[in-house]
């Protein structure tokens, strides 16, 4: 639950009125003045840092050498640790052995060429024929009969020329339509073949870069510069996904190990020699250059909090100390809050800070627990009234201000509200008499001292 606080004093704003007996009035008056206002809200906050990665063992293996030891600071690229793995030096051989084995073959289809049919006997016999049919017609007296006999066999003669002629073009037109669909199922099959050989080389190559990358990766580089921390090891593990793509590369007849898929961060301390397993924590980086705080802000606040907001942090580990803050996000995403309704992810960079007398306050470290106060409200020159003298009444804000001595009720609208003061935007000026003590038991036309 957020709270808010307001910066002023009463005693700032009014000059208190009331009665000089021993025993104080029922009820107080004073004179509204204008004076600054200002609304804070506060809320729970961690430190955090600007950013943190954990990095974890590619493959299975162990510790061949350790680099840097807890808090050290690195650079971005520095090599932290290597890991010894046979088992995915093995796999980058296998898997470039199937990358030689990935040729393309080429696909050819043989061309069919029908002989045209040898009709050189069959001709000469129906020559010879046509040659005994001339003869005999020639024989004949009747001129006229002779002539229609010749122009008979000429006739049979140009038809028999012509069916050979006819029979060569089917020939030729036969070979024209065979060797077209022989070439059509050709083309068909060299495509289906060169994507299935386009489809192995990808998955191919697929694997050898994953081998690859998994081999670099034995040597643990800094991702940022940062403190390091040490991570934890367990040692066991079971089998990873590398193994299985390469299982269906050509020529990877022989069954890979099997590598680990996760890791934990439990077991015994990373150290040199220490067995690891695909996944497990060998070190973490924390890049503390800037460090940011992580707020929650309750749904009744959280709409007055807005990039740019100001903010002053106390935290538990340095009492006496306040460091500065500037809101850089609100986040929408809402979560129940310990009181039962929701908050808000408010995100801050975090500055510097000091101590009530003035010196410098030391650098905190990611995870601590603070308190965030953010100034969303102010006004440097407000008409002003104390949070005392407003009566909720319904959905109104009222205040009683003393007319000719008698107690008249005003609505007015509220503008930043501290918790001693508040601003009062309209329904009251400067000089205005109210109640400042007992308002909630005033009525209307109630002479007022």
């Amino acid at each position: 639950m957020t709270i808010r606080r307001g910066l002023l004093p009463l005693l700032v704003l009014l000059s208190l009125a009331g009665c000089t007996t021993d025993e104080p009035p029922p009820v107080q008056l004073a004179e509204v003045r204008r004076a600054p206002v200002t609304e804070v809200v506060e809320a729970p906050a961690t430190v955090g840092a600007r950013a943190s990665a954990t990095l974890r063992s590619p493959a299975q293996g162990t510790v061949a050498k350790l680099y840097v030891k807890d808090g050290d600071q690195v650079k971005k690229g520095e090599i932290l640790a290597k890991i010894r793995s046979p088992q995915a030096q093995d796999q980058l051989r296998q898997a470039r052995q199937a990358s030689r084995m990935a040729r393309p073959a080429p696909v050819s289809m043989p061309g069919v060429n029908l002989a045209a049919f040898d009709t050189g006997a069959l001709d000469r016999k129906v020559a010879a024929h046509f040659a005994k049919a001339r003869k005999e017609a020639g024989k004949v007296d009747d001129a006229r009969v002779r002539r229609q006999l010749l122009n008979a066999i000429d006739l049979a003669q140009a038809q028999h020329r012509a069916q050979t002629k006819a029979l060569a073009a089917i020939t030729a037109q036969l070979n024209r339509t065979i060797n077209g669909a022989l070439r059509g199922m050709t083309s068909g099959l060299s495509s289906s073949m060169a994507s299935l050989q386009a489809a192995s080389r990808t998955q191919v190559k697929a694997a050898v870069e994953a081998a690859e990358n998994t081999v670099e990766s034995l040597s643990v580089k800094a991702p940022f510069a940062g403190v390091v921390t040490l991570g934890r090891a367990s040692g066991g593990g079971t089998g990873g996904g590398l193994d299985g793509l390469l299982g269906q590369l050509p020529g990877a007849g022989q069954q890979l190990p099997a590598l680990p898929s996760t890791g934990s961060t439990s077991g015994s301390p990373v150290a040199v020699g220490v067995p690891v397993s695909m996944g497990d924590s060998i070190v973490t980086v924390t890049d503390v250059s800037k460090l940011t705080l992580s707020a929650d802000i309750d749904e009744t606040d959280v709409l007055l909090v807005e990039k740019g907001t100001a903010a002053a942090v106390e935290l538990d580990a340095v009492p006496g100390a306040t460091y500065r803050a500037t809101v850089t996000g609100v986040g929408v995403t809402p979560k129940e809050a310990s009181t039962g309704g929701v908050s808000y992810p408010v995100q801050l960079t975090l500055g510097t800070g000091t101590f009530d007398d003035g010196t410098p306050a030391p650098t905190p470290k990611p995870g601590m627990s603070a308190v965030t106060r953010l100034t969303v409200r102010e006004s440097a020159s407000a008409i002003a009234a104390p949070a005392a003298a407003v009566v909720t009444s319904g959905r109104d804000s009222v205040v009683w201000v003393s007319r000719n001595g008698v107690a008249e009720r005003r609505v007015v609208k509220l503008g930043a509200q501290g918790e001693a003061v508040v601003e009062v935007l309209s329904g009251l000026s400067v000089g205005d008499r109210i109640v400042v003590k007992g308002a909630d038991s005033v009525r209307e036309g109630q002479e007022l001292p």
